[in-house]
């Protein structure tokens, strides 16, 4: 950038133009040009900065680093700053600004989950397709259970949010029962149906299925869903053949954040459930139909963003010839 300006000065171009091509601004441009009046090349050159020298060498600097990455000292699971400071007798402040530089994070941890599934590549294919590109004129459903919603209430009244204070509950409550919640989100609007049901079982799966056939009565339902064995009984599959226009689509084992439904009953728990107190699972079914007739009422769709070739990609996976759209 500094070369650039002093040739384009060259040039007789005016500073604000200079500035302008570079995007720097227009002080930036005398800074420099000044320098090279007064001190040629030297001038554009990074001057001597005040300062003490750096206490750790880079050696010592790297060996935090080795350091961090080796395995931590026997009962401990990982490195805490003040256990490394000791052991290298560098100040805590430094180790953790060796460990932001190499963007190292101890502290924290992730987990993950590697999908067996022979049929990883079709099954992520056909469902992304089912989301990127549906079939022309089909419904596209995301299907669900919610297992054992527990009915809980606190042993105490909630103290209500007031200036200054957040809003406070004992720690403490009372199981009251639970209830299983089953949903369907229709991927293009965001609608939800839903059902619960005192059990889980395959019959409780059915008969929800033959609600969502009832609020869908006309067009293709192609219905998205894990591959629990309630999804797959014997029951079921003969209810599919006498119900040509509804088809299944099984996410890959281990993949259930495939599943759209799931983001909503995430929703669901943080704004309708967690924070909540409910006498009886009969309060905790009203909550949550008011919640989701309050959802329909405003609905959009979540937008989904990767491809099939991207979910591939991450997974390990080589993408195939096949079209993304695998259905």
């Amino acid at each position: 950038m500094r070369a650039r300006v002093v040739l384009a000065a060259a040039d007789g171009i005016a500073n604000e133009r200079i500035a302008a091509q570079l995007g720097v601004h227009r002080m930036t441009v005398l800074l420099w040009r000044g320098r090279f009046e007064r001190e040629r090349m030297a001038g554009l050159a990074d001057a001597p900065r005040p300062g003490r020298e750096p206490t750790y060498d880079r050696a010592a600097r790297d060996r935090v680093i080795a350091l961090t990455l080796e395995p931590p000292p026997e009962g401990t699971t990982h490195w805490s700053s003040r256990r490394l400071a000791a052991r290298t007798g560098i100040s805590v402040t430094t180790i953790q600004r060796i460990w932001a530089e190499a963007n190292l994070k101890p502290h924290r941890t992730e987990t993950f989950k590697f999908s067996t599934d022979p049929d990883l590549v079709a099954k992520v294919r056909d469902v992304v397709g089912l989301y990127l590109a549906p079939p022309e004129r089909a419904i596209v459903l995301s299907v669900d259970e919610k297992t054992q919603i527990q009915a809980l209430d606190r042993t105490a009244p909630m103290l209500p949010m007031k200036p200054g204070q957040v809003e406070r509950h004992t720690h403490d409550y009372r199981r009251n029962g639970t209830t299983h919640l089953f949903a369907a989100l229709e991927v293009a609007t965001g609608k939800v149906t839903t059902q619960t049901r005192a059990r889980h079982t395959a019959a409780d799966f059915l008969a929800f299925l033959r609600q969502v056939e009832r609020a869908y009565p006309e067009g293709e339902l192609a219905v998205v869903l894990d591959n629990v064995s309630s999804h797959k009984t014997p029951a079921v599959r003969e209810w599919l053949e006498a119900h040509p226009r509804v088809s299944f689509h099984f996410t890959p084992t281990s993949a259930s954040w495939m599943n759209q439904i799931e983001t909503w009953f995430g929703i669901l728990s943080r704004q309708a459930i967690r924070r909540g107190s409910f006498r009886s699972v009969k309060e905790l079914i009203a909550m949550i139909a008011a919640f989701t007739a309050q959802w329909n009422e405003g609905s959009t769709p979540f937008c989904w963003v990767k491809t099939a070739d991207q979910i591939l990609a991450k997974a390990g996976r080589k993408p195939t010839a096949i079209g993304e759209s695998g259905h």
